[in-house]
């Protein structure tokens, strides 16, 4: 039952998510009605999907935000008897959409009834999308999920900031910080307005893994609020579930570059010649740790990049035929003097949205295993299987959740210099030695009180008898 309840759940998510993407175009403030309709329209036809499920969709996301897009669980629904060729329905569902992974479930559908293996109207598109999901096969997983929008290779920019955040990653320099001073690659992994240029945070890892861009992102929303929409390339790390989950969750859109089109990546391309120059200085200094390296950094940016005017900028204002100072106009000074509101997020809903969640089953000694070490949970939860959530900067505190229990923080299990590795179960659940037959005292002390019973009947025969020859 719980298995079903976090399949319930994440199909839930996955749900959300694609809604999301089907709508992030319409969420734009720039667009008028008239394009608003035409766009909506647009996205009905290339999804095969309704204008009124748009609509439903886009009025769920101003009611809830994100929670509003999950779909009900409809338990009820789904525990419905299935057909009973679906497990041949599903393998040929799976063809399909392996021949064609564009393929809409309700396009799916038709070609199965029109082939003759299901009856029309039997087979329902969401029981299909779910069981797709289930398999490994639906459009998210297959990574096909249309662009949110279309990209150009004509120079953009946005007319003011925090509406368009560009992310990437830039080789740094390499620091004697492995094992025995080992050279260990260094990344920089940057989001940077697109407007202003201003670097919203940028900071050196020892890795390339998903995490880093996790982190700059969060560090960016904490510092400066909510944007608009972010624009990746198809790195890994930013076709990653859980950016794109994570960022939806705060109503961030998500939009990528398409495949071997640089042009459109040029501000963080030019960017990062600037970081070539940084790496070149860094170098002469002979840097032995990462805290030293981000300090620089640091330096750098304020000091030097924020301060010094970027022609980028005064090209824009040329191109609208606005008079540019002969000094020019630094990322810092236009930052600054944008008309437009900074949306600040509580630190606890950014935290929130950034949390990994992973599923765990509760072993005999009441513990949970993550990361190689051991976590104490509830005698309760024995054998069940229960979610965690964890900050993957901090993955030492991880909360524990199950239906019908209030979440709480799983504590480290603490070994002894003699005690087992695996935890003994807690004193009230352990068997224990008795030091007497319950079963036996309860006999005896029933025929004790059979016998008294038995001797006071005697007894008051005897009186009795006594009275009655006296008479």
């Amino acid at each position: 039952m719980n298995t079903n309840t976090n399949r319930i759940k994440q199909w839930q998510e996955q749900e959300a998510l694609s809604r999301f993407q089907l709508i992030a175009p319409l969420l734009q403030e720039d667009l008028d009605d008239a394009k608003r309709l035409q766009l909506r329209k647009q996205i009905a036809q290339d999804n095969d999907i309704s204008v009124r499920s748009i609509y439903r969709y886009e009025k769920a996301y101003r009611e809830g935000q994100f929670a509003g897009l999950k779909p009900a669980a409809r338990e009820k629904r789904r525990s419905q008897k299935l057909p009973e060729n679906f497990d041949l329905l599903l393998e040929q569902a799976v063809q399909l959409r392996k021949e064609v992974p564009e393929r809409s479930v309700a396009q799916i559908i038709c070609i199965l009834e029109l082939e003759g293996y299901a009856a029309p109207g039997v087979l329902k598109r969401s029981t299909l999308e779910q069981h797709l999901y289930r398999a490994g096969y639906g459009r998210e997983q297959m990574q096909m999920y249309r662009d949110a929008r279309g990209s150009s290779s004509k120079r953009f920019c946005k007319p003011h900031r925090m509406m368009l955040v560009q992310g990437d990653i830039k080789y740094g320099p390499k620091l004697p910080i492995g094992k025995n001073g080992a050279r260990v690659q260094t990344y920089l992994s940057s989001a940077i307005d697109d407007h202003s240029r201003l670097l919203l945070a940028s900071r050196f890892y020892d890795s390339q893994e998903e995490a880093i861009v996790e982190d700059t992102f969060r560090q960016a929303i904490l510092r400066y609020g909510k944007f608009d929409a972010c624009y990746f390339d198809n790195g890994s790390q930013y076709i990653a579930r859980q950016i794109r989950l994570s960022l939806s969750r705060l109503g961030i859109r998500v939009l990528h570059a398409k495949p071997r089109s640089g042009k459109s990546k040029g501000k963080i391309e030019k960017f990062h010649q600037v970081v070539d120059m940084f790496n070149r200085e860094a170098k002469l200094k002979n840097i032995k740790t990462l805290e030293e390296l981000n300090r620089l950094w640091a330096v750098f940016l304020d000091a030097y990049y924020h301060q010094k005017p970027h022609e980028g900028i005064s090209e824009y204002y040329e191109s609208l035929g606005a008079a540019v100072p002969e000094s020019g106009i630094t990322p810092l000074q236009e930052w600054n003097r944008d008309s437009r509101p900074l949306t600040y997020l509580d630190v606890s809903v950014v935290s929130e949205a950034f949390l990994h969640h992973e599923t765990r089953k509760v072993d005999k000694g009441a513990c949970i295993s993550f990361r190689g070490r051991k976590y104490e949970t509830k005698p309760a939860l024995i054998g069940y299987k229960v979610e965690i959530s964890y900050d993957p900067a901090a993955p030492e505190t991880i909360t524990v959740s199950y239906p019908g229990y209030e979440p709480f923080t799983a504590q480290p299990v603490r070994i002894g210099e003699f005690c087992d590795k695996n935890p003994t179960l807690p004193a009230a659940m352990q068997e224990q030695t008795p030091t007497t037959s319950r079963f036996l005292d309860a006999l005896e002390k029933k025929h004790s009180e059979s016998t008294r019973q038995m001797a006071d009947a005697i007894s008051f025969a005897s009186y009795r008898k006594e009275v009655d020859d006296h008479v």
